[in-house]
């Protein structure tokens, strides 16, 4: 099933089972694509959106001196471009951070579901809405946490993620980035990012190795984050 793992993440509203089946039809084939490929470009006009079913995606912008921020980071089970319905076309890139399975929802499909069903227009409107609520604690982490403080809350966020949709094995995630992704993603240089990671290693937080995070203190790591789960409305 496309969705069961949208699904985990997004438990209210409810769908009937004719519902789920609804959005199951909707989706026109599954495609893949290769590490580090750019699969929407900013500007592009776009007629689908893309529900993400494996691996991990950025989106992106680069600057002209050729400075990348990462602007969000997805795992299976996220719509990447759920606002490109109404857009029609991003400010921005989306690319695969490692090899990707997506499924893709046309526009018009992605219409005729909302004309259906009162309950899968509210369920997409909120996903699309706690994406927003994610790039607003962001913005907050790069304009106002100090470095090392950036970096245990993304540990934070994507452990809480991942485990919603059981893809945690303990205290352990894959989280496949580099060291450069972390600093693109938490507004750091990559020396910088490197000397905060061993930081939280040498405080006894977490730990980062071969694309695998282990958190050593949970506790003791989300208070030094500040970390509160609010504002990604688990239910």
């Amino acid at each position: 099933m496309y969705i069961d793992l949208f699904l985990k993440k997004h438990r209210t509203p409810v769908l009937s089972a004719e519902e789920v089946a609804a959005i199951e039809a909707a989706a026109i084939r599954t495609t893949s694509y290769a590490t580090r490929q750019i699969f929407i470009r900013q500007q592009t006009p776009l007629t689908q959106c893309t529900l993400l079913l494996e691996g991990f995606v950025e989106r992106f912008k680069d600057t002209p001196e050729g400075r990348r921020q990462i602007l969000a980071i997805h795992v299976p089970g996220d719509f990447v471009d759920l606002h490109s319905y109404p857009l029609k076309r991003l400010e921005h890139s989306v690319a695969a951070l490692t090899d990707i399975r997506v499924a893709l929802f046309p526009h018009a499909e992605v219409r005729a579901l909302t004309e259906k069903s009162a309950t899968i227009t509210e369920l997409l409107w909120k996903s699309t809405m706690i994406d927003a609520a994610i790039n607003r604690e962001w913005i907050v982490s790069v304009g106002a946490r100090g470095a090392a403080v950036r970096l245990a809350h993304l540990f934070c966020e994507l452990f809480v993620r991942l485990e919603r949709i059981g893809h945690a094995s303990g205290n352990s995630f894959a989280m496949p980035l580099t060291q450069v992704d972390l600093a693109d993603a938490t507004g750091l240089t990559a020396v910088h990012a490197n000397r905060m990671l061993r930081q939280l290693r040498e405080d006894g937080l977490v730990t980062f190795r071969q694309g695998v995070a282990e958190i050593l203190d949970w506790p003791r790591l989300r208070a030094f984050a500040e970390f509160d789960p609010a504002y990604l409305f688990l239910d």
